[in-house]
């Protein structure tokens, strides 16, 4: 018995290029307690779907329906029903979901709070999935207490501890490196099978397949393959001579692909004017140690990779560079301004003048189009606003230039922000893990911006990162443990 059944989505969005489509003639059904994987790659409509399965988006054409719900017609109180119970979501972007003023044991409580149950229900519940995500003893911790893997674990126990039908889950490990990334893929296989929740997981990490009771592909908006096999879709979009619609293919077949791999850039030598450093710094979040005694030198022209596990302090490292945080102990110089003795506004001229942040996408005002998004920061620094279109263009958006973000994939949205930061040409970049949520191609064409921009212009780069193909075009590895005492 299907509790997901979807058929002939189309998902349209106007454009002033046109009419862009996200989804076209998807069609799905996902069993009843099944885990469902989902891989494709960015811009290929996972989180489309997703979204219309959470209700947060409608299709423009086709039918879905989860269990009773027909998607296309809740409204009102029967929308918010099916959200606060039927469904259970983690967001790629999980910090959202964590209140800040809340402790770990009543972000996991809070849905059930809200629907009404007991305290002692709430508290036993909260408790036995604390302990389950390894948690137990950090019940009275705050989200910004607890490491990058510790939250996405929080996040995704907070999804479940109403036991939904149906939990969604959209690149839950995108931030995590490969170890935490399967403890994390574990834990979720381990909780849905024993709540009994049907579950479509989307996203682009091979590893993902291991807990999967069944593994799907999408490519231009529909499902391509299934379990490894080739699937003829209506439209001859896949064209296999003898094959008729809905056929399915095993072993090799011999297809003209043109893949558009970027030219390999070897990376520039880190051999530059030291532009920043830190120096025996150190920093805690209440009474976790983040790390202790660490130092670094960045170079001009030279691309750094900053490694380590989740949780090892990479994130808390490069907002150190930017003055987002300050350091417990020890000093921060960005060329030649002591950042750590800044106040407020200090830091703040110091990311508009010297050192450009790219985010992982997810402070991106919606309404605004990409070519806005990214002038709108050039215009803040009062540098000209029309190098937006080739910012754009560098990182493969050209087409997508008038097309507002809330309608753009997660991966074009990581674009987007590295465009973002790229555009005014700053004398240092920080990039928190800029490639998480993209497939591998554009992850490498990413990678090979970097090496190409630190090159050309002589940016210093520093990249938090667990991904092999950002690591390969940087010019120094820094594994953070090796620098921690």
């Amino acid at each position: 018995m299907s509790l997901v059944e979807a058929r002939d989505l189309y998902r349209l969005y106007a454009t002033p290029q046109g009419t862009a489509v996200a989804l076209q003639g998807l069609s799905l059904d996902v069993r009843a307690g099944e885990l469902l994987v989902v891989f494709g790659p960015s811009g290929s409509g996972k989180s489309t779907l997703l979204r219309i399965l959470a209700a947060l988006d409608r299709p423009t054409a086709g039918s879905v329906r989860v269990a009773s719900h027909d998607l296309r017609t809740l409204r009102g109180r029967a929308l918010l029903e099916y959200r606060s119970r039927t469904l259970g979501y983690a967001d790629q972007h999980y910090r959202r979901a964590l209140a800040p003023e809340l402790t770990a044991r009543e972000l996991v409580s809070l849905r059930l709070a809200l629907q009404g149950e007991s305290r002692e229900t709430c508290d036993r519940t909260a408790g036995t999935l604390l302990d389950r995500i390894g948690l137990g003893d950090r019940g009275a911790a705050r989200p910004h207490e607890l490491s990058g893997g510790q939250q996405q674990r929080l996040a995704v126990a907070a999804a479940l501890a109403h036991r939904p039908r149906l939990f969604v889950a959209d690149e839950p490990t995108g931030e995590l490196d490969a170890a935490n990334a399967r403890e994390l893929y574990a834990l979720i296989r381990e909780l849905v099978k024993d709540l009994g929740a049907t579950t479509v997981l989307v996203s682009h990490d091979p590893a993902a397949a291991a807990i999967a009771d069944r593994v799907v592909q999408i490519r231009d908006g529909r499902v391509s393959a299934e379990d490894g096999a080739a699937v003829v879709n209506r439209g001859g979009w896949l064209r296999v001579p003898g094959l008729e619609e809905g056929a399915r293919v095993r072993g090799a077949v011999d297809v003209d692909v043109a893949r558009r791999l970027p030219p390999t850039v070897d990376p520039p030598a880190a051999n530059g004017e030291i532009v920043a450093r830190v120096t025996r710094v150190a920093k805690s979040y209440g009474d976790r140690r983040v790390f202790a005694d660490v130092s670094l030198e960045v170079r001009a022209g030279a691309v750094t990779a900053v490694t380590g596990r989740s949780g090892s302090g990479k994130s808390t490292l490069l907002q150190l560079f930017a003055g987002l945080v300050l350091p417990d102990s020890g000093e921060v110089d960005v060329l030649g301004r002591r950042v750590d003795l800044l106040d407020t506004a200090g830091r703040a001229h110091v990311r508009r003048d010297l050192v450009g942040v790219v985010t992982q996408g997810g402070d991106l005002v919606p309404f605004l189009t990409a070519r806005e998004t990214v002038e709108l920061a050039l215009e803040m620094r009062g540098l000209p606003a029309g190098d937006a279109r080739t910012a754009l263009a560098a990182v493969g958006l050209a087409e997508l230039e008038g097309q507002r973000v809330s309608r753009l994939s997660l991966g074009e949205r990581q674009r987007v922000a590295v465009a973002r930061a790229l555009a005014a040409r700053p004398p240092v970049l920080v990039a928190d893990e800029p490639t998480a949520r993209l497939d591998e191609e554009n992850a490498r064409a990413v990678g090979a911006l970097f090496a190409e921009l630190s090159r050309t212009t002589g940016t210093a780069i520093v990249c938090a990162t667990h991904d092999p193909a950002l690591i390969e075009h940087a010019s120094v590895e820094l594994p953070l443990a090796t620098l921690t005492v």
